[in-house]
């Protein structure tokens, strides 16, 4: 059958061949001359070269011509060419290919009206006519007009240069060589036709004649070298209109390309991109705070100062960022593109293939944040897609796409650290402040002339960074090696004023925060440490003299060799005011019983260098037998206070991290989520009914968001007492999903209620007056505005609102844009304030990445703006360990074995150990603790007219209003009774006294005029907040509330707060200090045994937990 079908095929096969061009003679011709590059590209040049040697050999005859042998017209139109000159001249002019290819090219009329055509013949056609008739081998020919034909073929050649190595053409190069082109053209051409016509006139040399080129030309005339014949002042008019043309359409056309090249950027050079280090920026816009953030924090960094960055933009750019980046210090480093990460062009014209790190950025100001975040995704892939081994550090803005990106090496989610710092900063004040410090680079020089002591050591302590350095290598922890991580945290602060707070194995890549006494210090670790530089900047100098003299002054001198038991003896029970652990056994730091004298100071307990296990004062978690006796009592059964601990059933998107925490046996239903309707199983409709024993946490948010969820999660953590679980009240514009309320209901003492912190009815019915902490999210639909800065208006006036209607609420608000934190409680006639805005203005013009710092309700932790944290995706650059730290110290992240933040308040029984370093080592010897700083409040110094005012109008009260007031004095002791605003006399008696106050003074002196402005303002103040008080006791008692519970006086304008991250060790601690704790992981001490605990959903999450974290 095969041989059959071959021979029938074989019998009826035609071949046919099948060309890619016609097999004519003409089409082979256009394709070997034309259509084919490289063939093309040889022939063009062979063509240019013709046409320079022609103008060449044109100066060699004019340089052997003699001009004076003629007489008349005859020197112009007979000229003296040698035998072997004319040879040459004719083989470079004959130019044979040019003549071919007019019917190579379509229209032969077309091709023969053409300019370079024209120039041909002129050149051509005598040098022929001189073979067959030797008597005009002297005829003058203009051989010089060449050069145009030069210049074309060069054009031809660039063209065909770029198709033969198919790279793109750029515009801007071939107009730039277009313009010089022409210009040396018309120069050549006027120099030879002046220096020609002139043989019959002055007979200029070719060197006069490019002098009186260039003179005419450049409009200068000196006039020293004129033509003195028609023809070549003829010629010079023709050439002058020539340039008058030619030139300015050629200088509107490059001046057109470099606008549009400045718009785009053009291409970061190939040649610096394999010998000079750079990052790319992709963002979908650039604005100049996100542009001044990233170089000024990029570039803070010594070994960064050769990099060159990258801007990846769609937009065109700005007028604030061309001014910025023409800046001599930015214009040398920073380029510009204008593109798409999404084409491979634009990511070839960045070099990203050769960049060191991608930075992507989300645009926070979009409408739909949604749809930004897909933007973002898309460029991580284009840009993974094209540089496989670039690094991506990138930045999301909903938790619920960060999936997407899991294969970036850095992500930055906005919404998931917003809510746990916001979070944390209702358990640790000013969280929000502390990681934002930590996260900048900072001098530590910040305020350092100014006056006041608190701004003194607030700007030093903000110096402070988190470093890493390997225990082998380093001169801090290197005598450590084998000692316990509490005896070497608290001697490197000791001796160095170090704060180790956490290490790394060399086998492990998660990072233990504080992992406890029992961690022994390994020579190979990577230890993480707070201080004002790294180790590799600091000088050492030993004092040899001075340190023995220290240490026979150290009360506990000898006493590490005591045996465990009796150390523990001297120091006497150990107790910690902490607002978010379990192991507390009482209110302060006790003061030791035992061997101690009158006159003597304290001694504190050394700490070991290993830690034994009758040391540690470790407590179960998991069973709460501090708090949870074995049979609850009578309250805690009815209220419901027997939760489980375990890890969240319900998730409300992929890729949040599992926390252990306090949850309810079975899950609420929704509608007992709603705080303000009743429903069959409860009939509260507002939290005043349901009697919560603490105070309430507000979050005020547009919606509930995927991203609350870890508002949540960090307050009802396992490691929280649950006697001091605050209830969480979620203040929404737009009610929640289903599947959000699905994650809520396990969670205990957790309500929404749909409602606007514009309206002062939901402000009062969700509590407001029963809370300790009202936190205002930004909404999502304000973060755009026409002006950028207006976008936080809304929120600042409605904040405002809140802080006077309640002004011992403590509010933490967060903003769109950190320039606007300074309207937060604003006081326009504030002298303090003030004199803070002017320093911020000295320190941004010092060159300060944190000129905002001194603002009061920064500082004090009450504002924040998720921008200020972009730095942290910025530092994961040079420390690429900043994310996993702060995911840990905010909870985001838990580990087996790290360490949590917690914090401790000072009160009177604690000032016995008076300074920092005893308080170090006292937490370190007790529950293995680690400080990291102090939230410090101070009052704010009053002027004496403000205490003379308060003090006036309280007597005026007393003996007016002695039995009313009694009751209300016990309560407010520095404030007037919100019955004043019921007798107006009063209130016009106090404003009259003010007026003949003022009236009294002397009008020469400016000091007292200020005084008496403040006096004034004082009472004024005080009269509107009675009316304020008023006003939200009459809605209270309309919407059947008690009033009894507002605190309409209670004013905390007159503090302020800071943050001492890592102070030094002879810091005293004063009262009401609240110190910032790293404490151990409660699950690493927790026994094998099984827990004596009667619910069985409790028993088996417990149970795993602790066979994982044993491990």
């Amino acid at each position: 059958m095969c041989w059959e079908r071959d021979s029938f095929l074989g019998e009826n096969w035609v071949q046919v061949e099948f060309y890619m061009n016609e097999n004519t003679f003409k089409e082979r011709l256009k394709l070997f001359f034309i259509k084919n590059q490289r063939s093309s590209l040889r022939i063009r040049l062979f063509n240019f070269s013709l046409k320079l040697l022609s103008c060449f050999l044109y100066i060699v005859r004019v340089l052997l011509d003699d001009p004076a042998q003629g007489l008349g017209w005859s020197p112009i139109i007979w000229v003296n060419r040698s035998l072997p000159l004319w040879g040459l001249q004719v083989i470079s002019d004959c130019d044979i290919v040019g003549f071919f290819s007019i019917s190579l090219k379509g229209n032969i009329w077309e091709q023969i009206l053409r300019i370079p055509f024209l120039l041909e013949v002129i050149n051509a056609v005598p040098f022929i006519i001189t073979i067959f008739w030797p008597v005009l081998r002297n005829l003058f020919i203009p051989v010089f007009l060449n050069c145009w034909l030069a210049k074309h073929a060069l054009e031809n050649m660039i063209n065909d240069l770029h198709r033969a190595i198919q790279r793109t053409q750029s515009a801007m190069f071939n107009q730039v060589l277009i313009l010089i082109s022409t210009l040396l053209c018309l120069i050549f051409t006027c120099i030879c036709g002046i220096q020609h016509l002139e043989r019959a006139g002055n007979r200029l040399t070719l060197f006069d004649s490019l002098y009186f080129c260039i003179v005419t030309f450049s409009t200068v005339g000196f006039g020293d070298v004129t033509p003195k014949i028609w023809p070549s002042k003829l010629l010079v008019v023709i050439m002058i209109c020539v340039a008058l043309v030619v030139l300015p359409i050629q200088f509107e056309q490059l001046a057109y390309l470099w606008m549009e090249r400045q718009k785009s950027g053009g291409n970061y050079s190939r040649y610096r991109a394999q010998t000079e280090k750079h990052v790319v920026l992709c963002v979908s816009s650039l604005k100049i705070d996100l542009l001044m953030d990233f170089l000024n924090e990029f570039y803070a960094h010594p070994r960064l100062q050769d990099y060159y960055v990258v801007i990846l933009c769609p937009t065109e750019m700005d007028a604030q960022v061309r001014r910025v980046l023409q800046i001599p210090m930015w214009s040398q480093r920073v380029i510009y593109l204008q593109g798409s990460a999404l084409k491979d062009q634009d990511l070839l014209r960045a070099k990203m293939d050769n960049a060191e790190a991608c930075f992507i950025l989300s645009s926070r100001c979009e409408v739909d944040r949604t749809a930004a975040d897909h933007q973002t995704i898309l460029r991580a892939w284009a840009v993974k897609d094209f540089a496989p081994n670039c690094p991506l550090y990138v930045q999301i803005l909903k938790p619920e796409n960060k999936f997407h990106i899991k294969f970036a090496d850095h992500v930055v989610c906005e919404e998931e650290f917003k809510y746990a710092m916001l979070a944390l900063n209702c358990i640790c004040p000013a969280t929000s402040t502390l990681i934002t410090l930590l996260v900048h680079t900072s001098r530590g020089q910040e305020s350092q002339q100014s006056p006041e002591q608190w701004q003194k050591m607030y700007g030093r302590c903000s110096g402070n960074e988190v470093y890493h350095i390997n225990l082998e290598e380093s001169t801090f922890f290197a005598e450590y090696e084998g000692k316990s991580f509490t005896y070497a945290s608290f001697h490197a602060h000791k001796k160095f004023g170090v704060c180790l707070i956490g290490v790394r194995k060399e086998d492990n890549k998660n990072i233990l925060l504080n992992p406890g006494p029992r961690y022994i210090m390994s020579s190979t670790d990577i230890c993480f440490y707070i201080n004002i530089t790294k180790e590799e900047n600091s000088a050492f100098k030993k004092q040899e003299k001075h340190r023995k003299n220290h240490e026979s002054k150290l009360s506990y001198h000898g006493a590490s060799r005591l045996p465990v038991h009796s150390i523990i003896a001297s120091m006497g029970t150990v107790a910690i005011d902490l607002q978010d652990t379990g192991c507390r056994s009482g209110a302060t730091l006790a003061l030791p019983t035992e061997g101690t004298k009158e006159g003597r100071r304290p001694s504190i307990a050394p700490v070991l260098e290993v830690a034994d296990s009758s040391s540690l004062h470790t407590c179960d978690l998991l069973s709460d037998q501090s708090e949870d006796e074995t049979t609850p009592s009578d309250d805690e059964v009815s209220a419901g206070l027997e939760y489980a601990k375990g890890y969240p059933p319900y998730s409300p998107y992929i890729g949040s991290s599992p926390t252990f925490c306090h949850l309810l046996h079975e899950k609420v239903p929704f509608c007992c989520l709603r705080l303000d309707k009743g429903c069959q199983h409860n009939y509260y409709e507002d939290a005043k009914a349901y009697g919560f024993k603490n105070k309430l946490i507000i979050v005020a948010a547009e919606t509930a968001g995927n991203g609350l969820y870890n508002f949540i999660v960090p307050l009802r953590a396992y490691y929280r007492p649950k006697k001091e679980l605050n209830p969480i009240v979620l203040l929404l514009d737009n009610p929640p999903d289903m599947h959000f309320l699905d994650a809520i209901c396990w969670f205990p003492m957790v309500y929404y209620m749909v409602g606007s912190i514009d309206n002062l009815d939901d402000l009062l019915r969700c509590g407001v007056t029963f809370a300790a902490n009202m936190v205002v999210v930004d909404k999502e639909s304000t973060m755009s505005a026409e002006e950028d800065y207006m976008a936080d208006a809304k929120t600042i006036v409605n904040v405002q609102t809140l802080f006077r209607l309640f002004s011992s609420l403590s509010i933490i608000t967060e903003l769109t844009h950190p320039a606007n934190m300074r309207f937060m409680q604003f006081r326009a006639k504030d002298c303090y304030s003030l004199a803070l805005s002017k320093l911020e203005k000295k320190e941004r013009e010092k060159g300060s990445n944190l000129a905002f710092m001194f603002r009061l309700p920064f500082a004090a932790g009450r504002v924040f703006s998720i921008s200020m944290l972009d730095t942290l995706l910025y530092q994961s650059f040079v420390k690429d360990y900043m994310i996993s730290i702060t995911r840990l110290l905010l909870g985001l992240d838990t580990t087996p074995g790290s360490g949590f933040l917690c914090s401790m308040k000072i009160t009177e029984e604690d000032l016995w150990i008076r300074t920092y370093a005893r308080l170090y080592q006292k937490l370190c010897s007790s529950t293995g603790d680690i400080p990291i700083g102090v939230y410090r409040t101070e009052s704010q110094k009053l002027t004496t007219s403000e205490s003379q005012i308060s003090i006036s109008v309280e007597e005026w009260e007393d003996t007016k209003d002695t039995k009313e007031q009694f009751g209300c004095r016990g309560n407010h002791r520095n404030s007037t009774s919100s019955d004043q605003s019921d007798h107006p006399l009063l209130r016009r008696k106090s404003m009259q006294w003010a007026r003949r106050l003022s009236r009294r003074a002397p009008r020469h002196s400016a000091k007292t005029a200020e005084k008496i402005n403040q006096q004034r303002m004082n009472l004024y103040r005080r009269s509107e907040r009675q009316e304020l008080a008023e006003l939200v006791k009459n809605r209270m008692k309309h919407l059947g509330l008690s009033p009894a519970g507002y605190d309409e006086m209670n004013d905390h304008q007159n503090t302020l707060s800071y943050i001492l991250i890592n102070p030094s060790p002879d810091t005293r601690l004063e009262l009401n200090d609240i110190v910032y704790l790293i404490r151990p992981d409660p699950l690493t001490y927790v026994p094998n045994a099984g827990p004596s605990r009667k619910n069985s959903f409790c028993n088996t999450v417990g149970q795993d937990t602790r066979e994982e974290t044993q491990l």
